[in-house]
């Protein structure tokens, strides 16, 4: 080993060492350890073939048309992308099947899920599952067509939605240790709520937090090796 080459190898070393020691501070891969969710109502809406698509805006600012189905889901969820759809499908014929059209109305199917007993809050036993068919005025929003069928409705002070048909009885949102699902938790649901709705804003939540520091250290791994490599090409003149 020359002189000349040295610094660049205690370059190189050092670069490796930095490499490592980010990777090292990355969590360990999401889904090795249990992550936070949130107990609360999530908000769907019904497609072709029975299908449920996570809603991109609230009950409350949406305004079905005549035909729509609107599903709810009581379940703890870490955030739209491992939300629990509801167990039965989004199929307006059988659930308003008994329910004709009416000039000057419109009929909304609702699909009400309870959860299961694992979602539960402690003490609570979740209702079987059921549906519902609101005929409400032409201009009515999900929200209405939801109250329409399934009151008692029970708000929080910031209208966050806390209970369909008076499940649960206390509780509203509240985080609770979750199964691993695959990713860390976000920051909680603000979806409940009079403008957002169940679902509102936490449809556009669920990136993994965790990729921005997987590709840090991917990054500072690449430096450190594009400048070990410029160093020994140094060294080798």
């Amino acid at each position: 080993m020359t002189a000349a080459t040295r610094p660049y190898r205690r370059f190189g070393a050092s670069a490796a060492a930095a490499c490592l020691a980010a990777l090292l501070a990355v969590p360990a891969a999401p889904g090795t350890a249990h992550a936070a969710g949130y107990r609360y109502w999530s908000f769907w809406e019904g497609g072709r073939g029975g299908t449920w698509a996570y809603a991109t805006q609230g009950p409350a600012t949406v305004r079905p048309a005549d035909g729509a189905v609107h599903g709810y889901r009581f379940a703890v969820s870490a955030g739209s992308r491992d939300a629990d759809r509801p167990r039965r499908a989004a199929d307006f014929a059988a659930v308003c099947a008994g329910t004709r059209a009416e000039e000057g109305t419109k009929r909304v199917a609702l699909v009400l899920d309870f959860g299961t007993a694992a979602d539960a809050p402690a003490g609570g036993t979740p209702p079987a599952p059921r549906t519902a068919c609101a005929r409400v005025r032409p201009d009515a929003t999900g929200a209405e067509a939801l109250a329409a069928v399934a009151a008692p409705l029970r708000y929080d002070g910031q209208a966050l939605l806390c209970a369909i048909a008076g499940y649960p009885e206390r509780g509203c949102g509240e985080q609770v240790a979750a199964p691993a699902t695959g990713r860390p938790s976000p920051a909680p649901p603000t979806a409940p709520t009079p403008s957002a709705g169940p679902g509102g804003t936490a449809a556009g939540r669920g990136e993994d937090p965790s990729l921005g520091l997987y590709a840090g250290a991917a990054a500072v791994l690449a430096l450190g090796t594009a400048a070990l490599v410029r160093a020994r090409r140094r060294g080798r003149r």
